[in-house]
């Protein structure tokens, strides 16, 4: 069964979803649901999720920000935006941004069915093509590793992702981040996020940076969940740490 994470301020329209995505019997199983894109972050830190669906406008962070969030963490989640129908100039934003699809509301059931139906095909696909790849020579994943070790240390922490990391060791990303897990017992965004936060603790100490200009170094678009996610792993807010250090 496939994981889906729910993501919409409206209530009735999640309960609507999963009561239809459950009626559809289709391999998926809702784990959860969430209000906007900030909780949606929160719960991922914890938990793990095969596809997002997420409406675009919601408050306290939209779906836009939420997709721009992901990629930034080199999440190996897949996205399905929803949208009503004057919101296209945001869904093309989204497109560009890597979701596999779209969905408008209302949503009907068929065109809610041919859409999920497409995404687990695509999914089954992957799975057939990274097959021959785990009964390759035991030496290959050790090697792999070694080579995606290489990638991250010559790449600006900004710019490192899952897909860029798997093309330069020619593998499929989906397999490349269960081969990284295997190898290192740490997920490729956990250990990427763990590099990131000791360069901005590095760069707190020894700079001047604005909070802003270290986050976006760090590639992270929004402050607020930069200062979230340094906050969770250090135990204290940039600011804090900041201050701490000050000689």
């Amino acid at each position: 069964m496939k994981k889906v994470l729910l993501v919409d301020d409206e209530r009735y329209v999640r309960k609507t979803l999963a009561w239809t995505i459950t009626k559809l019997n289709l391999p998926l199983k809702i784990v959860h649901e969430c209000t906007n894109g900030l909780e949606a972050l929160d719960w991922l830190k914890e938990h793990d999720a095969d596809l997002i669906m997420t409406d675009i406008r919601m408050p306290v962070m939209d779906g836009l920000t939420l997709i721009k969030a992901l990629r930034g963490q080199n999440a190996d989640v897949d996205i399905i935006v929803i949208s009503v129908h004057d919101e296209f100039q945001f869904v093309q934003q989204a497109l560009r941004s890597g979701v596999v699809d779209y969905l408008q509301k209302p949503i009907e059931e068929t065109e809610l069915r041919e859409c999920l139906k497409g995404w687990l095909d695509r999914q089954l696909q992957q799975t057939v093509e990274k097959e021959p790849l785990i009964k390759l020579d035991p030496e290959l994943p050790s090697s792999t590793i070694e080579q995606v070790m290489d990638y991250i240390k010559r790449t600006p922490l900004g710019e490192i992702s899952l897909k860029d990391a798997a093309r330069n060791v020619h593998m499929n990303p989906s397999y490349l981040s269960q081969l990284f897990k295997q190898q290192t017992h740490k997920k490729f965004v956990d250990y990427i996020t763990e590099l990131k936060i000791e360069e901005g603790k590095r760069l707190l100490k020894q700079t001047s940076l604005r909070m802003s200009e270290i986050a976006e170094r760090l590639g992270y678009q929004d402050l607020a969940y930069f200062s979230n996610t340094f906050k969770k792993i250090t135990g204290r807010a940039p600011s804090d740490f900041r201050k701490s250090n000050e000689t």
